[in-house]
């Protein structure tokens, strides 16, 4: 690339951005319920305070890091398969 040529704006941002906003929401549900299982110990009021907090940061870092996705579709393949591992554990563990 020339010194003085900007660089091209990608075309599948938008896919990338809703795989982000989609499955980044999936997964920062599925961790907060995989954290209210693994602190059952913990009394309720505190655990659910836990696991409400704990969305926020899960759902932002997935969104925020989802451009570094070479595409749009691996953005979606890579964090579909995410959600699906971490639901199916969540399942097979009897969580859900």
């Amino acid at each position: 690339m020339k010194a003085g040529k900007p660089a091209p704006i990608q075309r599948d941002w938008a896919s990338k951005t809703l795989a982000g906003a989609v499955l980044g929401f999936a997964l920062a549900m599925g961790s907060s319920a995989l954290l209210a299982a693994l602190t059952d110990s913990v009394p309720l009021v505190t655990r659910s305070q836990l696991a409400m907090w704990l969305v926020p940061p899960v759902w932002l870092g997935v969104l925020g890091t989802v451009y570094f996705f070479g595409s749009g579709l691996r953005a979606w393949a890579w964090l579909g398969a995410a959600c699906a591992a971490l639901y199916g554990g969540l399942f097979l563990a009897g969580v859900l």
